[in-house]
């Protein structure tokens, strides 16, 4: 059967006047799925029964459920979300190669004095093999669907009131995945959160993050996307970026440059650079002037992150002789800058981290 999330409240409203229902039944409908996040028919108290039991012989819910989840000392939680699906599904349609797995991906829910953040995933695994990244180990499953993407915020947004007693108050798209690789889905679901007839998230608290897609990025622009645009650099040096992020091989600085710019143009958006300190590889004082004559092309702001370690990454954290050097050069530029201190990182849900539970083998 086909999952009820897939319809636009247009062909929602196609199929409830098919029955002969008015049509003010598919924004009742349509509301339920999205802003109360129902996974039930039965949970539609104001619909006809006749008409419940009509959908559900020809629609059913492939919603993702929550099957684990670990407490940080920093209060930080990470959950592993199951999806409808057996991995088998994928690995048939691969190579007619038959496994009994299940699929997971991760989110993150991330507390501090002001705010909730949701960080969430958009895709089972990664197709970009960044270096430091655990994710790109696992290699690319699928997309997610745009119900998907949406119920990890709907979600998240439950636990956070049941753990902190408050909405989420920021959605950064930073989880498993690469978001503009699997980009109608991504907006579809973004548009949702952002919705009256969704969570009424404010564009401002949202911020979805990039590798660096630049032909995507400028699509970003013209579809006049109203969120926060973060875009993973680590670099402004083709050479040192190639080695860590082979998506540079195909979108190197010069076009990554140009698709900001043109987005920058576009939507009148500040840029945000995400950028790992790496002890040895990107962290020396040069690499400091390389980035900040990167930034002259438009107005941002950079995140130095801490690099979290994993199972298989060769790298270490920035000491704090280079970090000073390097955000004494940024500033000196007048570049304004954050120095960001991962959360979680004791559970494997700081950034890069997300990979561990992602796969599990049915008992």
């Amino acid at each position: 059967m086909e999952d009820i999330k897939k319809l636009s409240l247009e062909q929602l409203s196609e199929v409830v006047v098919g029955y002969k229902e008015k049509k003010f039944r598919a924004k009742q409908i349509y509301e339920w799925i999205w802003k109360k996040n129902v996974n039930s028919y039965d949970e539609m108290t104001n619909i006809p029964k006749l008409l419940k039991d009509r959908l559900a012989k020809r629609y059913n819910f492939n919603s993702i459920k929550i099957d684990s989840f670990k407490k940080s000392k920093d209060q930080t939680i990470k959950y592993v979300f199951k999806l409808h699906e057996l991995s088998s599904d994928v690995d048939e349609l691969k190579n007619n190669k038959k496994t009994e797995k299940n699929l997971f991906v991760e989110g993150v829910l991330i507390p501090s004095k002001s705010r909730v953040t949701a960080c969430i995933s958009t895709q089972v695994g990664c197709a970009l093999k960044c270096k430091f990244c655990a994710t790109g180990s696992m290699g690319f499953l699928r997309n997610l669907s745009a119900g998907e993407i949406y119920e990890q915020v709907a979600l998240l947004n439950k636990e956070s009131l049941s753990y902190f007693d408050r909405k989420l108050t920021n959605v950064v798209v930073m989880g498993m995945g690469e978001p503009l690789n699997n980009y109608k889905n991504t907006i579809d679901a973004l548009d949702k959160v952002m919705s009256k007839n969704g969570l009424s998230m404010s564009p401002s608290r949202i911020t979805l993050s990039t590798a660096g897609v630049s032909d995507k990025i400028k699509q970003l622009a013209d579809d006049n996307t109203k969120f926060n645009l973060a875009v993973s650099l680590h670099s402004a040096n083709d050479t040192v970026r190639n080695s860590l992020m082979p998506i540079n091989k195909s979108n190197p600085l010069k076009r990554l440059t140009s698709a900001l710019k043109y987005y920058n143009k576009k939507t009148g958006n500040r840029i945000i650079f995400e950028y790992l300190m790496l002890d040895g590889i990107n962290d020396n004082i040069n690499d400091a002037h390389e980035l900040a004559e990167f930034c002259k092309s438009f107005p941002v702001k950079i995140n130095l992150i801490e690099y979290n370690s994993t199972k298989n990454g060769n790298f270490k954290k920035s000491n704090r002789d280079s970090l000073g050097r390097f955000v004494n050069l940024l500033k000196s530029k007048n570049i304004i800058i954050n120095i960001r201190k991962s959360k979680g990182s004791d559970i494997d849900a700081a950034c890069g981290q997300l990979v561990n539970e992602a796969i599990k083998t049915n008992n």
